[in-house]
């Protein structure tokens, strides 16, 4: 789960995360990826609805779902044409993203979850982030090779269920 701001958070949010398959480089446009929420949004389905477009609409501060539409494909264009389309960490490792109120709010719902938990300031976002930990320091692997003991050779191993 991902927390996020109304208004121009939220806008950041819903295009980020339409050019994901961009980023990856699966496709050349949101709208070529047939599960993207940029279809979503461009073409409302009647059955098997995934998005509530009124509440969207609101969230967005538009007057009509035509705009919202409208305003979303020039946000994806924007990003593509101006080569705004690499990976952001503040959308992908962190808890929410907003203003300073929204974040403490965010925090303050969390309660005990939230503990140990930083509230960053990232130009003029904030972010609540998870303190990052090595995996050495969860895992406590050592550094040494498996050797021949888990070693299985195809021919000996064919021959034996076989027979």
């Amino acid at each position: 789960k991902f927390a996020k701001e109304n208004g121009d958070h939220l806008i950041k949010c819903i295009v980020y995360t339409d050019l994901n398959m961009v980023r990856a480089g699966v496709v050349k446009h949101p709208s070529e990826w047939p599960y993207s929420g940029y279809n979503e949004i461009q073409q409302p389905k009647r059955k098997k609805i995934l998005i509530n477009y009124e509440r969207l609409k609101e969230l967005l501060g538009f007057d009509s779902y035509e705009h919202v539409k409208t305003a979303h494909k020039q946000w994806v264009e924007s990003c593509l044409s101006d080569g705004d389309n690499f990976r952001d960490s503040k959308w992908t490792e962190s808890i929410a993203v907003g203003s300073e109120s929204y974040i403490q709010n965010v925090k303050a719902l969390m309660g005990g979850m939230a503990l140990g938990r930083k509230v960053l300031e990232t130009g003029e976002l904030f972010q609540l982030k998870e303190v990052q930990y090595p995996y050495i320091a969860h895992l406590g692997a050592k550094k040494i090779d498996i050797g021949n003991q888990n070693t299985y050779f195809w021919n000996q191993n064919y021959e034996n269920t076989t027979t």
